[in-house]
């Protein structure tokens, strides 16, 4: 295609070409996982010319290579893995901020609660017979297990909104699984350097973004570009060959969560599924730890009681009943059978429940499981804080690449504009060559 007219023709289609790329990447700028794109243009071989020879005065025009997408396989990669490893510290700081608001004075009021026994309590010292005074001490008993049970209830809604999260979360990962495959069906497909393919890589990568973001996986690709996804770790598979191997969750009776494949249990440590799991264990925990206070707490209480007299000489009944945070209930008493008085004097039991004011008693018993509490949702923070700062870093560097530049593209836009019309300059100056010869027949 050494003519004039064939050299303008190649140019006007190159050019043409070129210029809807460049209109695609201003389109889709702001669109989440498209790469930029680039048209790749050579040298056509003109006549007397060959892929072994050229010369230097034989000018063919122009050829379509194909479209090249703007990416870097390392940032990619690099990208994936800090945003799953942000994920799941977002997705872990997210319910562990919910359990400490749940264990909170403002939702329970069990530290006030046992603020108010023991003020009260030293208030009937110097004032034993005191029915009001009696009544508030029984009010404040009834207030604790009043807040234990609230915040057992508050942890079993906690519990079961993370069993329903991962399901969900599992259900959008197994539906990311399928589309993938589609995906790889449509690369096979696709032919190499259309736009086609590009729109089709261009999904593909946001798939992998988003299942790297909820779980740890790895992938390879073929030739096509079709890829086959593991478990990071364990290594099972997911999708390749035609195959999708979709995971399940299963909570169980204290509502730890465990993923599997294949029936077979599948370890995962990073990604939104992995902070779910570790938020389910953490709910766990504190469910557990909140039981034993709560017994812990009714069987001290309780003992410290019985060991007075009430206003009418007889001994001091429990003042709580049940086994469990959840089933705590302050006793139905009588403001005269509270047991302020014992052996030694008519206050001595109410001094004596006093006087276990201290390290060991159950209001300090709270103070440091809430403080023990906040420590953990701070260090929490700081490695969600750390985690956000590698995946922003890490796509910055991915967008340096793939980003699309709007002024670039602007520039971009006015060189093939100006390469057109020269193309199409090149046509109108074979015509007028042509006419002229014919003219002078």
């Amino acid at each position: 295609m050494s003519d004039l007219l064939g050299i303008g023709y190649s140019g006007l289609k190159a050019y043409s070409r070129a210029l809807s790329t460049i209109g695609d990447n201003i389109a889709n700028a702001q669109t989440p996982g498209y790469a930029r794109r680039r048209l790749e243009m050579m040298e056509a071989v003109g006549g007397g010319n060959s892929i072994f020879y050229r010369g230097n005065t034989n000018p063919g025009g122009v050829d379509i290579r194909g479209l090249d997408r703007s990416v870097d396989a390392w940032l990619i990669e690099d990208s994936r893995l800090t945003s799953g490893d942000a994920e799941r510290a977002a997705t872990k700081l997210d319910w562990l901020g919910k359990v400490e608001g749940a264990l909170s004075d403002e939702t329970n009021g069990i530290k006030t609660g046992l603020t108010n026994l023991y003020t009260t309590a030293d208030q009937l010292t110097s004032d034993p017979s005191n029915r009001t005074l009696r009544a508030q001490f029984l009010q404040s008993a009834d207030d604790i297990a009043s807040g234990f049970r609230t915040a057992a209830n508050e942890l079993d809604k906690m519990g079961e909104g993370i069993e329903g999260a991962a399901a969900s979360e599992v259900d959008t990962f197994n539906a990311n699984l399928g589309a993938l495959e589609q995906i790889n069906i449509g690369l096979r497909k696709a032919r190499p350097g259309s736009t086609n393919e590009a729109s089709l890589l261009d999904e593909r990568d946001r798939l992998l973004d988003k299942l790297s973001s909820q779980a740890g996986v790895s992938a390879t690709f073929d030739t096509n570009g079709a890829v086959t996804l593991r478990a990071a770790g364990s290594g099972d598979l997911l999708v390749g060959g035609g195959v999708v191997n979709p995971i399940s969750v299963t909570a169980a009776a204290d509502g730890r969560l465990s993923y599997s494949v294949g029936g077979s249990p599948l370890a995962i440590s990073t990604g939104s599924l992995a902070g779910l799991a570790e938020g389910a264990n953490h709910v766990a925990d504190q469910r557990a730890a909140l039981d034993t206070m709560a017994t812990g707490f009714a069987t001290q209480l309780n003992a410290a009681h019985q060991a007075g007299i009430d206003a009418d000489g007889n001994p001091g009944q429990p003042l709580f009943t049940g086994t469990s945070a959840a089933t705590l209930t302050a006793a139905t008493l009588a403001p005269d059978q509270v047991a302020v008085a014992d052996a030694s004097g008519g206050n001595g039991n109410m001094l004596a429940l006093g006087a276990m004011r201290g390290a060991n008693d159950p209001e300090a018993h709270w103070s440091g499981h809430m403080a023990s509490q906040a420590q953990t949702v701070a260090s929490a923070r700081a490695q969600d804080a750390a985690a956000a700062t590698r995946a922003d870093a890490s796509a910055a560097a991915r967008d340096g690449v793939s980003q699309v530049d709007l002024d670039k593209e602007a520039a971009e836009l006015l060189r093939f504009q100006q390469a057109y019309s020269a193309a199409a300059r090149t046509i109108q100056v074979a015509r007028e060559t042509m006419q002229t010869l014919l003219s002078s027949l």
